[in-house]
């Protein structure tokens, strides 16, 4: 079977040098979709016959190989699957979570957190495959890095980019000489086993701006201007013409506050996914009993919804629970919350009852991108907090998917 069944001509092109030159990192970085990940994951089976080679010649009998995830989670899906269901293999862990593959030891450590220095302190590793390297601690990342000191020992990465500044960026792509390291860039349009269908529905379902620029065509850029780009005064509605007979569920989002503004917001949605913001809920320096007021009067009206609140005030969390308020700690993740709120404005299906809201007609405006750290800047977001975590997580909880899972199976809103 050739090559050209298997990869497509960047894979290919990259392949055929990590086979034959000499390198100490690889950095396979880009859009979504692009191959990065099946050809690095490819490229780590052939590095551990590589890495039991090398330690043969050092006399070494059971060399050590790290293979690094954000968590366990993205280990499983990214890599550990893909490559059972490809090559049917059968991977045998022992009670650290590692495993030995051709003759040699594989230690699993997950680099989103610092707490994933403590499996590979210490160890003469020969290589390392790093997968969605810029979701790892920096220091986890650096002690890879040191640990890899084996005859011959090499690191591969995979990535989507992140803003210019990120420290994966500046101390290792932009310092790559094509010998030493060698970074390698993706855009979606490179791999050609997609069909035309399956991009264009792609990009339809990506919002606008960063989230284009670096989805589809892999580029380092920060966001400019307003987040919520793709919010247009046409999305707002009156009271009167919200089609609540088609509303077929009801969730809230919480931001705690005081000094800052708290805010609860309540969200209905229609059988085809569309989201209405019903009602919002915000004030300044009140306490918990205000916030359980407001919440207690919202359950008799809507029912015992969800309330989909910020992790950050524990104790606030559970005086909802203890006042028989079904609240859940919300998934915060920022830049895919976001991302999933922008999607649903492109697609014209996020509503806002416009007599309902106060704050939210200013923050929408207001919420700005911070070029220097690539997130959203911490003011005038209260009101799109809680609206965030509503949305993010009640998508979550009923599609069991992330929205870089949602992007990977974009034509599941055209097909479905």
């Amino acid at each position: 079977m050739g090559l050209n069944r298997l990869y497509h001509d960047k894979q290919i092109s990259i392949l055929k040098r990590a086979l034959h030159e000499d390198w100490y990192m690889m950095i396979n970085h880009g859009a979504v979709r692009a191959g990065k990940t099946q050809l690095d994951n490819d490229l780590f089976f052939l590095e551990l016959r590589r890495a039991k080679k090398n330690a043969m010649k050092d006399g070494v009998e059971t060399p050590m190989y790290i293979l690094g995830a954000t968590s366990g989670g993205t280990l499983q899906t990214n890599i550990l699957r893909e490559l059972s269901d490809k090559y049917g293999i059968d991977f045998k862990f022992d009670k650290h979570g590692n495993f030995m593959l051709f003759g040699v030891y594989v230690v699993t450590t997950f680099t989103g957190s610092i707490a994933g220095l403590r499996s590979i302190r210490g160890m003469t590793a020969y290589g390392a495959y790093i997968n969605e390297a810029t979701l790892a601690n920096k220091e986890v990342f650096d002690e890879i890095r040191k640990r890899c000191s084996g005859s011959g020992a090499r690191i591969i990465c995979d990535t989507n980019p992140d803003h210019p500044n990120h420290w994966l960026k500046v101390d290792y792509i932009d310092k790559a000489d094509g010998k030493s390291i060698i970074a390698n860039h993706f855009t979606v349009f490179d791999n050609t086993f997609l069909n035309q269908r399956y991009i264009d529905n792609l990009i339809a379902t990506t919002p606008s701006g960063m989230f284009t620029e670096r989805g589809i065509y892999g580029r380092w850029v920060s966001g400019e201007g307003a987040v919520y780009r793709e919010f247009t005064k046409d999305m707002y509605m009156s009271s009167q013409s919200l089609p609540v007979a088609e509303l077929v569920g009801y969730y809230a989002g919480v931001d705690w506050g005081y000094d800052h503004y708290g805010a609860i917001v309540v969200c209905g949605e229609t059988s085809d996914g569309s989201v209405y913001l019903l009602e919002e809920h915000s004030a300044r320096h009140q306490e918990i009993e205000y916030w359980v007021a407001v919440a207690k009067d919202v359950k008799q009206r809507y029912g015992n919804i969800p309330f989909y609140a910020d992790s950050a005030r524990p104790e606030h969390v559970a005086r909802f629970r203890r006042e028989r308020l079904n609240c859940i700690n919300g998934n915060k993740s920022i830049l895919s919350g976001i991302e999933q709120v922008a999607l649903l404005m492109k697609q014209g299906r996020f509503f806002v009852c416009q007599d309902k809201v106060a704050r939210f007609k200013d923050e929408v405006y207001q919420y700005v991108w911070n070029e220097k750290t690539g997130q959203p800047d911490k003011h005038d977001d209260d009101v799109l907090d809680a609206l965030r975590y509503a949305i993010y997580t009640h998508y979550v909880v009923r599609h069991g998917s992330t929205t870089k899972e949602r992007l990977a199976n974009a034509s599941y809103y055209f097909g479905r």
